[in-house]
């Protein structure tokens, strides 16, 4: 088996990171974490640099549990929500963890809302966390 979570580094993700690992040790499942930015000159290089650091150290902390854990920062243009789908689709994920938060409906208009594109199009079963 495997479960991906994704990642970005927010109290929302680490949370969903925690019910990943907990599952992971239950089932013997390997776990995939993943964070996903479009790239290019949108992004700052110090985002991209604290989550590298913040996936350095979640794969530590997995080996240290003794969980198989494979980590992945992605930037292939595509939105976080799509690059995610599609990364479980081409990697086979058996169960996906998304961390949410509450955003009001004007607030999900204008920026979107990755959890709930995952959701709503990933071909595998989706666990939300808040």
């Amino acid at each position: 088996m495997k479960f991906l979570v994704s990642y970005a580094g927010t109290r929302e993700s680490e949370a969903a990171l925690e019910l990943a690992k907990s599952h992971a040790r239950i089932f013997g499942a390997k776990l995939m974490v993943v964070s996903s930015s479009e790239g290019g000159k949108g992004e700052k290089p110090e985002d991209i640099a604290k989550i590298k650091l913040d996936l350095d150290r979640v794969e530590k902390e997995a080996a240290s549990e003794g969980i198989d854990c494979e980590v992945e920062q992605l930037a292939r243009g595509l939105t976080p929500g799509e690059d995610i789908v599609l990364y479980a689709d081409e990697n086979e994920i058996d169960q996906i963890y998304v961390g949410i938060r509450k955003k009001s409906r004007t607030s999900k208009l204008i920026l979107g809302s990755t959890a709930q594109y995952i959701i709503l199009k990933a071909n595998c079963p989706v666990t939300s966390v808040k």
